[in-house]
């Protein structure tokens, strides 16, 4: 098996710091390295609309059939993500390919932004997201959507719910509070940052967005139970003030009472120091008596849920 460690070495990452200065600096650089292929392939087509089916398709992009609404997390799916510059992008290049081109995404109905950092709002792959879906982001971030791409654009602050009504459905979200930023170019620190609380069906989801740990997750417990979490793993060395490690990210899962645990914001872009696959070998040891929990760990891959 090809060693994905070896190319990793010289890699920079934005370590959280989601500035232009970083971004064309890393661009300088000229990252030039072997882009894997995503190891599985979604098939959207083949999924039924009678269940919670999903999958990782690399950072934190999870693409969700929740009983026939398909919902879209941060998309981020080309190859770089960055300054848009009209004919390029300035920033990181990806490790392992995004698991499905726009071309073959479903037609969306809602895509959820958490935060305005430029691996979680890249403006070319919300221009490229198919179909005309609804957006919810959070509090100062949509002036930076696309929006003659979506039907609707609404931020939401934490505590709020709003009822997406779709034709295929209709989904309840709430924003929730996390640990983290969301300023894009440093200075726009009024910008706000969310996690989300899906609801259709008498079942829930839980994603995480973008946090280092807090105990707020307990708090959300009473919303559930939890089909699953969709939760962050990586870019805590040294970034810890702001990304949770794999074990804290299970204990904030646990105490929010998910019964599944899928773990994204690892595998796709060098954003931090810890090798590249510490982060999904964490994730499998803190769930080593429980390893039923942990659902995706490779990018591409689909369970369903419930």
């Amino acid at each position: 098996m090809l060693n994905r460690r070896r190319f990793l070495a010289g890699a920079v990452g934005l370590g959280g710091v989601s500035t232009l200065a970083a971004l064309e600096g890393i661009a300088a650089r000229g990252h030039s390295h072997e882009v894997l292929p995503a190891a599985h392939t979604p098939t959207p087509g083949s999924w039924t609309d009678n269940a919670i089916t999903m999958a990782w398709l690399g950072h934190s992009t999870v693409l969700i059939n929740f009983y026939g609404v398909r919902v879209l997390t941060d998309p981020a799916l080309f190859p770089r993500i960055g300054v848009d510059a009209w004919i390029t992008t300035f920033g990181p290049l990806r490790l392992t390919s995004c698991a499905l081109s726009p071309p073959r995404l479903p037609e969306i109905d809602l895509v959820l932004v958490s935060h305005a950092h430029f691996d979680h709002l890249d403006t070319p792959s919300l221009a490229a997201v198919p179909g005309r879906p609804a957006a919810l982001t959070a509090r100062h971030t949509s002036d930076l959507l696309p929006r003659k791409r979506y039907a609707s654009v609404r931020e939401l602050r934490w505590d709020e719910s709003v009822r997406v009504v779709t034709a295929r459905g209709d989904l309840e979200v709430t924003a929730i509070e996390v640990k983290h930023w969301g300023a894009r170019l440093r200075r726009d620190t009024y910008r706000g940052y969310n996690g989300y609380i899906l609801k259709r069906e008498g079942r829930a989801l839980l994603f995480g967005g973008d946090t280092a740990y807090t105990p707020l997750f307990a708090s959300y417990r009473h919303h559930g139970p939890f089909d699953a979490a969709i939760m962050p793993i990586g870019a805590y060395d040294p970034y810890i003030w702001n990304h949770c490690t794999p074990e804290q990210s299970v204990a904030m899962a646990h105490a929010a009472g998910a019964r599944r645990f899928v773990p994204i914001h690892h595998q796709s872009f060098q954003l931090s120091h810890e090798p590249f696959f510490e982060p999904i070998e964490r994730t499998e040891a803190a769930l080593a008596a429980e390893a039923e929990r942990l659902v995706v760990r490779e990018v591409g891959e689909t369970t369903r849920v419930a």
